[in-house]
């Protein structure tokens, strides 16, 4: 069906152009003798009241020419009703691997059969094809990709790629996918999870001392995520340790440093060696005797945090300032003066310094809201810092105001906390979430995030509850979905043909010139 883009007549007022020409041309006088002028002006007037058409294949030509380029203006174009798909299915690529997909696949198969395409749900929304789909292994590694985890911003993306077509996605049931914003989908997608393995265990971190080994252990299955720390002897560069439920591990030393790799694995899917850390962590508490409860709260939950630690935690605290030439990965600086020079020089070299509040602060009714303590008791903020802290958001309130921020300085970060750990500041200093907190602070590699070991191998699975609900099917005379259609321009073939037309004109012009004989006065 032909349809124009913009609809406007105002160019088909051009056509008045020729009409106007070819009824106000008069032809050439006749010749007459001379002594006739009455003839000669009463021929005039009759000739100028009776205005009459002449070469009318000519006007034709010059009409069509302009109304060819008024259809080009108004922006000609042919429309098709796009054949309604009947659906797609999205497959998450960390099922690719088998067997994830063996209940499932009787069904997709089905669908397959009745018209349904199926896409990765990856970036792209790339096609399944059919010989991907006919191998076992679905035609990608078992290795998990990636950025492809955020399920909900890719399943917003198909619908807006794909309106008014039925979704179907399969994804793990694993918590770790389900990251990020919650859009509203439509209706008629249709999500199902698959349980992946029930239960992983793994080598997070390593520390070593003197003559032994302290591995930190994880544990995750579709409940929680525990971790435990085992104590081994040092063993020589190359060999082997045997720690029950993991995989022979070999002790390597290195120009870089030590490492732990496991011994005997697919080099195609291997995990990446975990470094093991040298020395203790040495950590630095200078508090002011007005940040005294601040820092026997402090003391107490760092030493309860280093049972997560890989390596041991040696912890130095008292009312005297550090010397700054003293070996520190922490410094926690409870005081009202400001941190001296040396130790903000030593930031951007790796060193991560806290600091809490200073100043009487104003009252505050907010409390805590972080992953940690989503589960524990209300944690309640009495008092905080006046002007707003500066940086990236670490911990946030109930109001999403920030209460401790990180500010990365090239290896080293400075956190500063917007309220203190005292009674009369906050209940963070009496909450047993707080040891917690401080373990994510202190141990890097045990936080979640798209690139961590912890991600990897996280198992919990998510509450079917948190899903979108299932599509019912009302018998209803309801609305029909809306028509998809495709629109093909033809401006393009319409200047064409006035490029044709045009010469043509031009031809039959001279043409008509050419055979008519000059008149002589």
């Amino acid at each position: 069906m032909l349809t124009f883009t913009n609809p406007s007549v105002l160019p088909l007022l051009g056509l008045l152009v020729p009409l106007a020409i070819h009824l106000w041309n008069r032809r050439p006088g006749r010749e007459v003798a001379v002594g006739s002028l009455r003839w000669l002006a009463a021929g005039a007037n009759r000739r100028l009241r009776n205005l009459r058409l002449e070469q009318l294949w000519l006007l034709l030509l010059r009409a069509a020419l302009l109304a060819v380029l008024a259809m080009a203006l108004a922006g000609p174009a042919w429309r098709q009703v796009r054949p309604a798909a009947q659906g797609q299915v999205l497959v998450s690529p960390a099922l690719a691997d088998g067997s994830s997909l063996a209940a499932v696949r009787p069904t997709l198969d089905s669908l397959r059969r009745h018209g349904y395409r199926l896409r990765w749900l990856a970036p792209g929304l790339p096609p399944i094809t059919a010989a991907e789909w006919q191998r076992d292994s679905l035609g990608r590694p078992a290795t998990k990709p990636r950025g492809d985890n955020f399920y909900w911003a890719r399943l917003q993306q198909a619908a807006d790629s794909f309106p008014g077509q039925p979704l179907c996605a399969v994804t793990p049931a694993a918590l770790r996918g389900f990251g990020g914003a919650h859009p509203t989908l439509p209706a008629n997608l249709t999500w199902q999870t698959v349980p992946t393995r029930t239960a992983t265990d793994w080598l997070q971190a390593a520390g070593a001392s003197t003559d032994s080994l302290r591995l930190l252990l994880g544990h995750s299955d579709e409940k929680q995520t525990t971790f435990r720390t085992v104590r081994v002897a040092l063993p020589q560069s190359g060999a082997a340790i045997t720690v029950a439920g993991l995989p022979p591990l070999r002790y390597e030393t290195t120009a870089g440093g030590a490492q732990l790799r496991p011994a005997a694995a697919d080099s195609g899917r291997a995990p990446a060696a975990v470094p093991v850390l040298a020395g203790p962590l040495r950590v630095y508490l200078y508090a002011t005797a007005s940040y005294a409860d601040d820092a026997r709260y402090l003391r107490a939950a760092l030493r309860a945090a280093a049972v997560g630690l890989a390596r041991p935690l040696a912890l130095t605290a008292g009312p005297t300032p550090p010397d700054p030439a003293q070996a520190a990965d922490w410094l926690f600086w409870l005081s009202d003066s400001p941190v001296p020079a040396a130790w903000r020089a030593r930031v951007p070299r790796g060193l991560r310094l806290w600091q809490e509040a200073a100043g009487p602060g104003v009252a505050d009714t907010a409390t805590l809201a972080t992953t940690e303590t989503a589960d524990a008791a209300p944690i309640r903020i009495l008092r905080r810092s006046k002007p707003p802290v500066a940086g990236q958001a670490r911990w946030a309130d109930s109001r999403g105001r920030a209460v401790l921020t990180a500010a990365p300085q090239a290896q080293g970060v400075t956190y500063q906390l917007a309220t203190r750990l005292n009674q009369a500041w906050s209940k963070l200093g009496d909450s047993p979430e707080l040891p917690a907190l401080l373990l994510n602070l202190l141990a890097p590699e045990t936080q979640l995030g798209i690139d961590s070991t912890l991600t990897a191998h996280d198992q919990r699975r998510l509450d079917p509850a948190q899903l979108p609900a299932q599509p019912v099917r009302v018998a209803s005379r309801a609305a029909a979905p809306p028509v998809a259609y495709r629109f093909t321009d033809l401006r393009s073939w319409l200047v064409v043909l006035a490029a044709a037309l045009f010469g043509l004109e031009r031809w039959l012009a001279q043409r008509r010139a050419a055979s008519t004989p000059s008149l002589s006065a």
